[in-house]
């Protein structure tokens, strides 16, 4: 199938997570079922439905604080959705170069979302993946610092 068509799958589970309260095992189960997906496709979408929810809250603060005046509830939920994924992929997963996660992100919120999505996804990511390299910078620099003070 593609990781392209993981992503997608992924994100279209998130939703129906965020609408459907009810329970999340059972819908992945469902979905996965119902879909023609090999073995690695399965293995990918469960891990980035299951990495968002692990971190949810820290991704919710990342958006909010990127959000420029808009809460979490006031974004619909197809973006949410889309955010956390480009989010939690810039994050921890180090196997998605950032452009990737940026520009899948993207493309999603072109498919699925308004005419302004694309544009409010690719900016509010391009903060977070900014940042993250800032940070990983910054830590390198430490690194380097730490190690030439034990010499």
């Amino acid at each position: 199938m593609g990781r392209r068509a993981s992503r997608e799958t992924a994100m279209k589970l998130l939703y129906q997570m965020e609408i459907q309260k009810s329970d999340k095992s059972e819908q992945i189960e469902m979905a996965l079922e119902d879909g023609n997906f090999t073995e690695n496709d399965q293995k990918y979408i469960r891990s980035i439905i299951d990495g968002v929810n692990e971190k949810i809250n820290i991704i919710d603060s990342i958006i909010e604080k990127n959000a420029m005046g808009w809460k979490i509830n006031r974004l619909s939920k197809i973006d949410l959705s889309i955010l956390r994924i480009g989010i939690y992929e810039i994050l921890y997963r180090e196997d998605i170069p950032f452009s990737v996660s940026v520009n899948e992100a993207v493309e999603l919120a072109k498919k699925y979302s308004n005419e302004d999505a694309g544009s409010f996804v690719n900016g509010l990511l391009g903060k977070v993946t900014k940042e993250d390299a800032n940070a990983e910078s910054a830590l390198k620099d430490q690194s380097v610092k730490d190690n030439a003070s034990l010499k």
